[in-house]
């Protein structure tokens, strides 16, 4: 039977983005993405619901996100879910967490003044793929 994963989101990082090599040498970044829901409930009241995800993004889609996000920034991230397993080392039990892996990300709004070697026109969008490809 064939299957199909694909996870489109588009929010504000919580955290500035945390990059880390690994022994080899690829970047590793992880990201924290809120995702915001408006509705209207049966009472016409107006609600907000915030998702917080977990992105993974891997080498030089990694190194982008390190040099040009911070807390606050919209972005726009197509991937894949994942779900990661591992031995506790404290209590010895399995653990599972669910994570997105980014493949494509797209840099949203202005960026902020002062920052990084390649600067981006105020307003500007900047697409890249896990290939490392902009646009």
């Amino acid at each position: 039977m064939a299957s199909f994963n694909k996870v489109i989101l588009l929010g504000n990082l919580t955290r500035d983005p945390e990059v880390r090599y690994t022994p080899k040498g690829s970047a590793v970044c992880d990201l924290g993405i809120a995702v915001n829901r408006v509705y209207t409930t049966d009472s016409g009241e107006k609600r907000e619901e915030v998702t917080y995800v977990d992105v993974v993004l891997w080498a030089r889609l990694a190194e982008i996100a390190g040099e040009y996000l911070k807390k606050g920034r919209p972005v726009f991230i197509e991937g894949r879910l994942q779900m990661d397993t591992w031995d506790d080392k404290q209590s010895g039990q399995k653990r599972t967490k669910l994570r997105v892996v980014g493949e494509s990300m797209q840099l949203l709004g202005s960026r902020p003044a002062g920052g990084g070697a390649a600067a981006e026109t105020a307003g500007e969008d900047r697409q890249t793929t896990a290939g490392g490809k902009a646009s």
